[in-house]
């Protein structure tokens, strides 16, 4: 039998724990047998990372933006246990906002549709799918504790030089201030991409 051809090499980012194996399975099973499998391989697993300062994910991102498509297996975000278990030099950030944030991406959640999954509702007839800004807000925030009284406040500084401040909150007690941002161009794109989608699939925006 002919094996299907790719044009486009296929950017694979592998994970961590089982997903490597899951993965591994898949190709070796649903896809080498019928498709001439061009990869562009890259090891997102939490060793790797560590190792190369994180810089592998940056450059799976980057590979994503150049060729358009990708699969990303699931990844291990460290927590102070996995600090220890792994012997990390740091608290690496999450690669999913790495590569969102790199790729100003929008996630789309959609159920999976097929005869013989019947949906918790039943008499769903059309899928709702869920679009999620991917840039910046949590991924990118900023986070303090305060210990006591005291005024915490947001300042813009121009280029100019000029500062305009904003008052966040005037504490009397100890408490914690986030804060969070975004980019106009990144939002115009979530919109675009929202509207696209819902063209695409002919669902209701």
């Amino acid at each position: 039998m002919e094996k299907i051809k790719m044009k486009t090499p296929l950017v694979e980012m592998d994970g961590d724990e089982m997903t490597r194996i899951l993965w591994k399975m898949i190709k070796d099973e649903l896809l080498l047998p019928f498709i001439d499998l061009k990869t562009e391989y890259y090891d997102l697993g939490l060793e790797k990372r560590n190792e190369t300062d994180d810089q592998i994910t940056v450059d799976a991102a980057n590979a994503t933006k150049k060729y358009g498509v990708a699969v990303k297996c699931a990844t291990i975000t460290p927590n102070a246990a996995r600090m220890d278990e792994y012997h990390l030099k740091e608290m690496w950030k999450s690669p999913n906002g790495t590569i969102r944030a790199l790729l100003d991406g929008t996630v789309f959640r959609a159920p999976i549709v097929v005869k013989g999954i019947e949906p918790c509702v039943k008499n769903w007839k059309k899928p709702i799918t869920l679009a999620r800004h991917a840039y910046g807000d949590v991924y990118k925030n900023t986070e303090m504790v305060i210990p006591g009284p005291g005024k915490v406040e947001l300042v813009y500084t121009a280029e100019d030089g000029t500062e305009t401040r904003s008052l966040v909150h005037d504490f009397t007690g100890s408490g914690v201030v986030q804060g969070v941002h975004n980019l106009t161009a990144s939002i115009e794109s979530f919109a675009r991409s929202c509207f696209a989608y819902a063209l695409d699939t002919k669902q209701d925006l």
